[in-house]
Parts: structure tokens; C-alpha cells; sequence
């Protein structure tokens, strides 16, 4: 099979020819249909200091199953979390991890919804949000972003705001439902929200902060990283809480479902409505990375195997 990997920091992005891998216990091997490129796979091959798998959403048909598997089988579409090999034709899923497809869904639709909007719903109902509160959502145009501009919408929000990098991206993210749309460097991001959804961390953790009115709540669940003063929290009464879908998946696999269930019922009623930005072959990883790093993306970004 083809897979896709670096050998340094930074280092190009090469496909080569690997054995297919056997599944262990609680794994299922997905041929892969659809690979999202996420964030936080781009940032571990500019960032890290030794050379990782390349994970990520992927989405296909389960050809094998590892010992102790008991909630699919062999011909099973299915969409998860692969954290080893996921630019592969083949990759091993946690059963954990791993989702239904719908008989009626595509693998791109799958891979760009699922995982993406899991995040997205995740955060949201980390900020306990209460009918008529204003939300504000960082990245608002990427591939969790541009969904939790939606869902925050289907909750109830009064007002959404949608922040992002370049205003030339203003024109999608209020076509999601966002109300007001400001960019990082804006010397105001308008009247106070009472919760805001952070996918960017670092230097922008001040400004969202900022954004939040008395007793707000940032969610934070970007793997930026970056520091709040505990004193900016005293004054305003406010929260920084930490999201981690990884968390959910294996510590509360109910709740897991039942967030999947309901956001295949909004997109079957038409209330989230999946982007997706590009689709690129496996061999053209960089290109897909690319466009993330130059935050060009308006949606999901994903590999076509």
C-alpha cells in the first residue's frame, strides 16, 4: 500500500510503499476512502522533534477486525480518529474511535463532518450555552470552525461572531450564520459575548478573553497552546475550560454517540451543512498542508486515496 511520511522538522512530505498492517486487539483496518487534514497533524510536522505518523480523520470500509471487536465487522463503512498511520491506503482504527456511516453518505461527507463536528459540538456544550447568549468562534472558517459557527446557531445564539485570520473570508463565514465577522488584528472585536469557542491558542488567547463579558467562558480546545493571567479571570468573573474529544471517545462512549447521532440528524434536516474546501490526491499531502498553513482554507481540507 502507499503511505505518506517525513524523515525531519519540516521535512518534505514523501509517499512510499509499506506492508498492509494486521489489526490488533479492539482495532479495525479502514481502507480508506477520505483523510481530513487537520491542524494539528500540520503543526506536529513543523513541530516536532522527531518524526511522527501522520494520523487523522479518515473514513472507509473495515476490510479486518482485531481480537475483542464487537461493534463492526468486515464491510463496514465507518469515519474516526486514527492517531498511527492515517495518510495511508490502509490505516488501523480504534474501535473507540470509530463511527457509522450512513448507508446514504459519502466518505468525504463523513470525514468532514464527523470528526470535525464532534469538536465542534464538544466545545459548544463545554461553554453551556443558554438560549439568547452571544457566541464567538475562533478560526470560524476552518474545518471545526466553520461547523461550530453552525451548531452554535442551532443552540440558540442571540449573536455569533466569527473571527478569522484574513477578511477576505468574511463573505463565507457570515454565509454560515454569522451575525459579525472580525479578523485577529482588529483593535476591537465588538460588544461582548457571553462564551467563545477557541481553535487557535497562543497570542490570541488575550483577545478572546478580552471578548468575553462578565461571567463569560472560553473553551479552549486548540492544540496552539498559550497562557491566560489569572487575574484577567478574577475581574471579569470569568472561565477558560479545557475540551479534549479524545477524552469523550474513551471515557464516555454514550455521549460520544449520541453527539454523532445529532449531528447526522441536523445534517439531514439541512441545519449544518458540511464545507469542504479541496480534495487532493494522497501523493499531493503537501499541497493539502500547504493550504492549511497559509490558512487559505474555507472548510474541510481532504485526501483523496
Amino acid at each position: 500500500m502507499r503511505r505518506v511520511r517525513y524523515e525531519s522538522r519540516c521535512g518534505p512530505l514523501l509517499l512510499e510503499e509499506a506492508p498492509v498492517p494486521e489489526p490488533g486487539p479492539g482495532e479495525l483496518l479502514v481502507r480508506a476512502e477520505a483523510i481530513g487534514v487537520t491542524l494539528p497533524v500540520v503543526r506536529k510536522v513543523g513541530e516536532a522533534a522527531e518524526p511522527v505518523p501522520l494520523g487523522g480523520e479518515i473514513a472507509g470500509e473495515v476490510t479486518a477486525v482485531g481480537e475483542g471487536v464487537t461493534r463492526f465487522g468486515t464491510g463496514d463503512r465507518v469515519t474516526g480518529l486514527c492517531f498511527g498511520h492515517g495518510y495511508a491506503d490502509f490505516a488501523l482504527l480504534h474501535e473507540a474511535m470509530a463511527s457509522p456511516v450512513p448507508a446514504d453518505a459519502d466518505a468525504v461527507t463523513a470525514v468532514a463532518l464527523v470528526r470535525s463536528g464532534l469538536v465542534a459540538l464538544g466545545a459548544l456544550e463545554a461553554a453551556r450555552p443558554e438560549p439568547g447568549e452571544a457566541a464567538l468562534v475562533t478560526a470560524a472558517a476552518s474545518g471545526v470552525g466553520h461547523l461550530a459557527v453552525q451548531l452554535a446557531r442551532t443552540r440558540g445564539a442571540g449573536r455569533v461572531v466569527g473571527a478569522v485570520s484574513d477578511p477576505a473570508k468574511a463573505g463565507f463565514v457570515r454565509g454560515l450564520g454569522a451575525d459579525h465577522v472580525v479578523t485577529y488584528g482588529d483593535d476591537t472585536w465588538g460588544a461582548p459575548v457571553d462564551y467563545a469557542l477557541d481553535a487557535v491558542g497562543g497570542a490570541l488567547l488575550t483577545p478572546a478573553l478580552a471578548a468575553l463579558a462578565p461571567g463569560g467562558r472560553l473553551v479552549a480546545y486548540s492544540s496552539g497552546g498559550g497562557t491566560v493571567q489569572a487575574y484577567d479571570l478574577l475581574v471579569g468573573a470569568k472561565s477558560v475550560i479545557g475540551f479534549q474529544m479524545a477524552r469523550i471517545a474513551r471515557g464516555k462512549p454514550e455521549l460520544y454517540e449520541q453527539w454523532r447521532e445529532e449531528l447526522w440528524r441536523l445534517f439531514a434536516a439541512g441545519e449544518l451543512r458540511p464545507v469542504v474546501h479541496g480534495e487532493f490526491a494522497l501523493q499531493d499531502a503537501a499541497k493539502a498542508h500547504g493550504e492549511i498553513e497559509a490558512r487559505a482554507n474555507l472548510g474541510k481540507v481532504v485526501l483523496i486515496p
